[in-house]
């Protein structure tokens, strides 16, 4: 009994801490406009370089002449973790503008979100004509992923690459041809990611969709174990999940089309609901049928709306689009099966035990309840305020 308190304080702590939609990163821009200069916009939120989210919205805050000042101490610390170099020669930016991030204090103390603040620099391109690439060095205070952005508009030229946590080197950028408004080269193509194979643009949004449910998605976490609670057997996992994956594949798909989609106001709610809901239900109505199974696919729709709306701020490929979506989709199933192995292992040993339901079940059920109206409350007040 002691053991099994102790996993639902454990529970109640660590989802109170996590956030419903992690979305953390830092964007960098380079737009080769005008001959023999480039142009850079980086977007970072500088709660790690200012040391707390207080300090940070201190700073967002402050009479423009202090803040002004206060940029040319943060420049450094920018610029040592985003370096642009051309070969083995960094690029000396000269910062032409900023402007701080929205003075929006939940958002800023929010810390599954990055809340922006955007420099704006020139650099002059050196005579050497070698490749272009962004390092970010081991430590660097910024948040990840690393969005990083090329552009040649005199070439109808955009490209994406994402630097997910741990990659320190963009791929070498051969700017020189098309700087000049030449074709794309062999080695552009490279970067390009609409020309990458679909294998490996499946694998980077299967990665993308795999990390949006862990570590990241908690409430999604949390709903998978609610679903889990109702009695830990093949039978029952393998309807509930079945039938939330075809209900959320459903609605990510029409929303990312844009067929269909709701207001963040209704569905942030609405997903701390229904896992208030699956886990009241496990209490008090423990049995899987055919109202239990639509509960699931009414609730695994809205769930699927949560999942396209985390996705507006992500660039997808124009050519392989479907293909992308589709590695999204699948990252999120595997993110799910993964959460349910691991509960297994920890509790599924007992699931056998008459103790079980009254020991394990019912509290977690209980905890997870508590969680998912906790969240309801708190993001009806935050939306009805904004």
């Amino acid at each position: 009994m002691r053991r099994c308190i102790a996993w639902a304080l454990l529970l109640m702590s660590w989802a109170c801490l996590a956030g419903a939609h992690t979305m953390t990163l830092t964007e960098v821009t380079a737009t080769f406009a005008t001959p023999g200069t480039l142009d850079v916009k980086i977007g970072i939120d500088l709660t790690q370089i200012l040391g707390s989210p207080d300090r940070y919205y201190q700073f967002v805050t402050e009479p423009e002449v202090a803040q002004q000042a206060e940029v040319r101490t943060l420049l450094p610390h920018v610029l040592a973790g985003l370096q642009l170099v051309v070969g083995s020669t960094p690029l000396k930016l000269e910062l032409k503008q900023f402007s701080t991030a929205t003075a929006n204090k939940t958002l800023i103390l929010d810390s599954q979100m990055s809340t922006l603040s955007t420099f704006c620099f020139t650099a002059a391109l050196p005579a050497s004509q070698e490749p272009l690439k962004l390092l970010v060095p081991i430590g660097a205070p910024i948040d990840y992923p690393v969005v990083y952005t090329l552009q040649v508009p005199a070439a109808h030229v955009s490209m994406t690459r994402w630097l997910e946590d741990g990659a320190h080197e963009s791929e070498p950028y051969d700017w020189a041809g098309q700087a000049l408004g030449g074709a794309p080269s062999a080695h552009n193509v490279s970067v390009d990611p609409d020309s990458l194979p679909w294998t490996r643009q499946a694998a980077l949004y299967l990665r993308l969709g795999f990390k949006h449910i862990v570590p990241e998605g908690a409430d999604h976490i949390l709903f998978v174990l609610g679903l889990l609670f109702l009695g830990i057997t093949w039978r029952k996992l393998l309807s509930q999940t079945t039938v939330f994956t075809i209900a959320h594949a459903t609605t990510l798909f029409l929303s990312t089309y844009g067929i269909f989609s709701l207001p963040s106001r209704f569905v942030e709610p609405g997903i701390a609901l229904s896992i208030a809901w699956i886990a009241i239900e496990n209490v008090f109505k423990p049995r899987l049928g055919p109202s239990r199974l639509a509960v699931v696919f009414g609730f695994g729709l809205v769930h699927g709306l949560g999942f396209a709306s985390s996705l507006r701020d992500i660039p997808f490929p124009k050519h392989d689009f479907i293909v992308a979506l589709l590695g999204f989709n699948f990252g999120v199933d595997f993110g799910q099966l993964f959460v349910i192995a691991v509960a297994f292992m920890l509790v599924g040993w007992f699931r056998n035990e008459p103790w079980f339901r009254s020991r394990i079940a019912i509290p977690c059920s209980l905890v997870i309840a508590a969680i998912g109206l906790l969240w309801a409350i708190q993001r009806i007040v935050y939306y009805s305020g904004h």
